[in-house]
């Protein structure tokens, strides 16, 4: 199953040369951009303070022609059709991160008052030394005491507008009392990743981001699975390459809800994981695991905090969310009874939300089908059961399990084996790993028949199975 990358997603390269070159190409524009930038911020300050705040506008001091850029901060300008005042939003945003020296001379003193000029804005960062912009520090750069230019300023800030909408910069307004302008100017880490080292921002696990990468080397000949689940797994295949197609070239986008939902059930080790992996390995989308023991918080509103957060990154990204062991947080909901049970359903009525809302792919992993609440149930999209694999496939997967350098003893009958003993294919990795490990401390390659059967004995053992 393999295709083309997904919902016009920004094509990154992946290749160690290409990647250098992108960053030389867009270390190269950005100069070009941040010379401009700062002529426009001197003959800003020069208006304001020499010439008491004459008229002035960001088209005063003309923008370079980038429009044959072909570095990956030029294509962005060209794909979202970017204008000369967004390009001065994401200068300004960016300029901690590229160029925070250009931004010193908003540190200037207001000697009536003794402090700082109000109309610079700004703010101060934990460890950075040097100035943040704010909405207001732009407003001053593009508007100054002009209301109308700050009013019209405010609409890029818009959820429709092309800087919020792909999540390239956003306006941080952290207490909803304070003016709107006060908020930071916030550059998104993806693209700061992009327009700097032209890669894919990946986020790394910690108690903040509670969600891991998760990879495989394996491919689909390694899978094995019912054709019938096979067949639903290929469905989301399907709508990861022809999303575009069906939501805007078919004009679906108006009837269908966005984003792609499935629930992935049955006993542990029958490839729920794998399945994730190998979709976003052939589709190149990112998948990430996440950590419901670090999102639950038995504080009321920690959960949806933590899940927020998790989305929000994801919001843009097209990552594929892979929610495992789902009960947890995605099981029925209670009877109300008391305050606690209430909390507990508002948690799950706000996942429902987000889950709706989201544009990729979610997927929620079980054990069983019965422990998820019906109100997802009757949005997923496909709900594939992940059943213990038939006796013929377990001699399939028994006989691709050991390394090509161990010898397998001649009374080994995998037939045998495959019938009698009711293994998934994560317990047949365990199995294998344990009479590898046998075989080498003995100092031989050879696995015997009582290596195998003692490890299923233990494995079966672990699972509170009896042979």
């Amino acid at each position: 199953m393999d295709g083309d990358a997904p919902f016009g997603r920004m094509e990154i390269t992946t290749d160690p040369m290409k990647q250098e070159e992108a960053l030389i190409t867009n270390a190269r524009a950005l100069s070009i951009e941040y010379a401009w930038f700062h002529e426009l911020l001197k003959a800003r300050f020069k208006a304001y303070f020499e010439e008491n705040d004459a008229p002035f506008s960001v088209w005063d001091v003309p923008p370079p022609d980038l429009s044959q850029d072909t570095s990956v901060y030029g294509q962005i300008l060209k794909r979202f059709g970017l204008g000369v005042e967004e390009r001065v939003i994401i200068l300004l945003a960016l300029a901690p991160h590229v160029c925070p020296q250009l931004l010193d001379m908003f540190f200037s003193r207001n000697e009536n008052y003794a402090r700082g000029f109000t109309e610079f804005g700004g703010m101060s960062g934990a460890k950075h030394s040097g100035f943040l912009p704010t909405g207001e520090t732009l407003a001053f750069l593009m508007a100054g005491t002009d209301l109308s230019a700050r009013f019209r300023l405010i609409r890029f800030f818009e959820p429709e507008q092309p800087l919020v909408r792909h999540g390239i910069v956003t306006l941080e307004v952290e207490n909803a009392n304070e003016p709107i302008l006060s908020g930071m100017l916030k550059f998104s880490r993806e693209y700061l990743s992009y327009v700097t080292t032209g890669r894919d921002y990946r986020p790394d696990f910690s108690s903040d981001f509670p969600a891991k990468l998760i990879t495989t080397n394996l491919t689909w000949d390694d899978l094995v699975l019912d054709d019938g689940t096979l067949e639903e797994v290929e469905e989301i295949h399907h709508w990861l390459i022809h999303h575009d197609t069906l939501m805007l070239d078919w004009g679906l986008a108006r009837k269908l809800k966005p984003g792609y939902k499935s629930l992935f059930y049955g006993p542990p080790g029958t490839g729920k994981t794998l399945t994730a992996s190998l979709l976003g390995k052939s589709t190149g989308l990112d998948v990430y695991r996440v950590d419901l023991s670090k999102i639950v918080s038995k504080y009321i509103g920690e959960t949806e905090k933590n899940l927020a957060y998790i989305f929000d990154q994801a919001e843009n990204k097209r990552w594929i969310l892979f929610f495992d062991e789902a009960d947890a947080i995605f099981g029925k909901r209670s009877q109300t009874s008391d305050a606690k049970d209430r909390y507990a359903n508002q948690e799950i009525s706000y996942l429902l939300q987000r889950i709706e809302d989201f544009p990729g792919v979610v997927i929620l992993s079980s054990n069983l089908k019965a422990n998820i609440d019906e109100a997802f149930i009757r949005r997923f999209q496909s709900i594939i059961h992940f059943p213990m694999p038939r006796p013929e496939q377990r001699k399939m997967l028994w006989m691709a399990a050991f390394s090509p350098k161990c010898e397998l003893a001649q009374d080994i009958d995998w037939d045998e084996i495959a019938r009698d003993y009711e293994t998934s294919g994560g317990a047949i990795n365990n199995i294998m790993l344990h009479c590898s490990l046998r075989a080498i401390t003995r100092g031989d390659l050879l696995v015997k028949r009582t290596d195998i059967l003692d490890a299923i004995k233990r494995e079966f053992k672990k699972e509170g199975k009896t042979l």
